[in-house]
């Protein structure tokens, strides 16, 4: 069985986002169970256009292809549904089907057991 490793997006800024994805998509390529958690704070980066506007940062990755990379190998990507309201989003706004929307207890009870927690 593989390690579980839980990645949590808290920040609206591109120095959260970053090394959000590039934790998470390392613990994929390490082959971990990766579990992924936008909270409110973060939410903005499951919507549709916002990475591309971190563009390509200099020496980092592109975070698109993070991101890409993530919801097509992570475990589960998860918004925070308190998000919904707290900051006005619409679900089809999310930049990706696979996102799932739910509150925290189910994302824990998924991601119990997990060795490494990452907040950003």
């Amino acid at each position: 069985m593989s390690e579980k490793m839980v990645v949590v997006c808290n920040g609206e800024e591109g120095k959260s986002i970053m090394p959000a994805l590039i934790f998470a998509t390392s613990g994929i390529a390490l082959d971990y169970e990766v579990h992924f958690f936008f909270c409110p704070a973060g939410a903005k980066w499951s919507l549709k256009g916002e990475l591309e506007k971190l563009g390509t940062p200099k020496g980092l990755p592109n975070p698109v292809g993070l991101f890409d990379t993530l919801i097509s190998m992570g475990k589960k990507v998860t918004l925070c549904k308190l998000a919904l309201e707290n900051k006005g989003i619409d679900p089809k706004d999310m930049r990706d089907e696979r996102i799932v929307i739910e509150k925290l207890p189910p994302f824990l009870m998924d991601a119990d057991g997990a060795t490494m927690t990452y907040v950003f």
